[in-house]
């Protein structure tokens, strides 16, 4: 019994620390309502698999994949109304960003979102995709560039 409380304990822990993030990232993947149904199948396969999952050197990457793949069943479209429905809310968004945002790929919208809209560091962004600090620069300043061009942003 006291083990059993022990488990709740350790992954009530931590969902606490981990879920804020790996639902901002799976967001920025699939959209805001399939991103949130992918880091909770996520989480839920965390808990099913507790025991492995807690003694892995990076469980926020892993558990991203697990919901990147669980969502990817999701079309683009579910990401393209969730983006309408956030510029409409805020008036403050270039209303040609979601269109701009669709048309990078999708590694570079993940790291501009990740980056720019909730302000993770390169390092954050690289260990939860699995890839080199580089790569996520590198994405980032191809995925900005095409922004600027496609709202016609001037530098």
């Amino acid at each position: 019994m006291l083990a059993d409380q022990a488990r709740v304990d350790s992954f009530t822990e931590f969902v606490a620390e981990l879920e804020p993030r790996l639902r901002r990232a799976l967001t920025a993947t699939f959209g805001i309502e399939a991103g949130r149904d992918a880091a909770a199948e996520a989480l839920v396969y965390a808990w099913r698999h507790w025991d492995r999952v807690k003694s892995l050197e990076n469980p926020a990457g892993y558990l991203y994949r697990v919901g990147r793949d669980r969502g990817r069943k999701v079309s683009r479209d579910v990401l393209v109304a969730d983006l309408d429905g956030v510029v409409e809310t805020l008036p403050w968004v270039e209303p040609g960003l979601p269109a701009a945002l669709l048309g990078l790929r999708d590694q570079q919208r993940i790291v501009v979102t990740l980056i720019h809209g909730y302000e993770w560091s390169y390092g954050e962004v690289a260990e939860l995709l699995g890839v080199a600090k580089g790569t996520v620069q590198t994405h980032e300043k191809r995925a900005m560039a095409k922004l600027r061009d496609r709202l016609g942003v001037k530098t």
